[in-house]
């Protein structure tokens, strides 16, 4: 590793055990005095659980670059130094990081240190205004960003099912979540587990979570159908968990035609798994997974000679194919679940997104009056 830039990975030790990330956490401990009594393991995991997963993941790369930081200085950073840690210590920390990582991932590796602190009962004493100070400071430091993920379109999914094969299990699961993830723009990892040993009771979708074809506007001329799903535990509602929800669409891509053939191919039980799958190697039915989604997806898009795409593609091309569609952005806020204007970051195509706002004749007038546009927009 040469300048001053930090690394992310820490050695193993007593005190930081080799472990999954989202573990660090709470089995990574601090050095205390004989004097001092540390929290009960109950007491710290407790803590653990105010934060998602998905946090405590993100928070704990900020404690290993810390501690791999510190193993590098010379000399070494004793261990009784490291927490509480000292206001000096934390800003050469960032200023180490600062030019070699975006503004946001130095402010996670801080707020990381901190809420690794407090959930080991060990004091932090920095004043805010000096965090504040040097995170501002590391901000304008950054490197440039990298591009913005592509959005995933109509395009982009018509050419995976071209080389797909919906009469096989995993082709007929991959494809029905792509589909239902998209159209109902949801966060991939929502649909699919990390790994297939990694399903925990009351967290994952079901195949009993899903209401196909619930009629919502029965006295309508035309029936309104939807198709929802019951999401146990999300990012945002991690106890009371989320509804989601997706109708059919005319061409290749619907949701709706490829949800049918996966449940006639795959049959998943009521409480399996909704994507459960049968596994050509082993013939076991196995829940779908992340890597073995996108490993399909960009499978297929490479044999079509197209870029690779990551998970969260799929939801960025979720809100701009809608809002492309003239929804308003308040209806695709809801259909996204935001609670703030923050999906505003996932636009892409802004002009396409805003033209028929700004026109001198405005194309949405009569739907803007009643539904306006975020704050942040206008």
């Amino acid at each position: 590793m040469g300048g001053n830039s930090v690394d992310t990975t820490s050695g193993s030790s007593v005190l930081r055990p080799a472990c999954p990330c989202e573990e660090r956490f709470w089995r990574w401990t601090p050095a205390r005095r004989e004097s001092e009594a540390a929290p009960s393991m109950d007491t710290v995991k407790l803590l653990c659980s105010g934060y998602a997963t998905s946090t405590l993941s993100t928070y704990s790369s900020g404690v290993a670059a810390l501690h791999t930081f510190c193993d590098m200085r010379v000399p070494r950073v004793p261990e009784l130094e490291r927490a509480p840690l000292s206001e000096s210590l934390l800003l050469e920390f960032i200023a180490a990081c600062a030019g070699q990582y975006s503004g946001s991932t130095v402010a996670n590796y801080v707020f990381g240190i901190e809420a690794w602190h407090n959930v080991h009962r060990v004091p932090w004493r920095i004043p805010k205004a000096v965090v504040s100070l040097a995170l501002r400071a590391a901000n304008n430091l950054a490197p440039p960003p990298n591009a913005p993920r592509p959005p995933v379109t109509i395009e982009t999914m018509s050419a995976v099912l071209a080389h797909l094969d919906l009469s096989l299990p995993l082709d007929a699961a991959v494809w029905a979540c792509m589909t239902t993830t998209y159209w109902s723009i949801s966060r991939l990892g929502e649909f699919v587990l990390k790994s297939a040993a990694a399903v925990k009771e009351g967290h994952h979708v079901k195949r009993c979570d899903m209401d196909l074809d619930r009629c919502e506007d029965r006295n309508a001329t035309t029936p309104l159908y939807v198709t929802t799903f019951f999401i146990p535990s999300t990012k945002s509602s991690k106890i009371k968990g989320e509804t989601t929800q997706w109708a059919a669409q005319r061409g290749p891509c619907d949701p709706r035609a490829a949800m049918l053939n996966h449940l006639q191919i795959n049959e998943p039980a009521r409480d399996a798994h909704l994507f459960t799958y049968r596994n050509p190697k082993t013939r076991k039915l196995v829940p779908l997974t992340r890597a073995a989604f996108l490993t399909r997806v960009n499978t297929a898009l490479a044999a079509g000679s197209h870029s690779p795409i990551k998970g969260h593609c799929l939801r960025i091309g979720g809100v701009l194919e809608w809002l492309l569609r003239g929804l308003s952005f308040e209806v695709v806020k809801v259909m996204g679940r935001w609670a703030s204007d923050a999906f505003i970051v996932y636009l892409r195509k802004r002009s396409a997104v805003l033209a028929p706002y700004i026109q001198a004749s405005p194309v949405f007038v009569p739907f803007t009056q009643m539904i306006a546009m975020p704050t942040r927009i206008r």
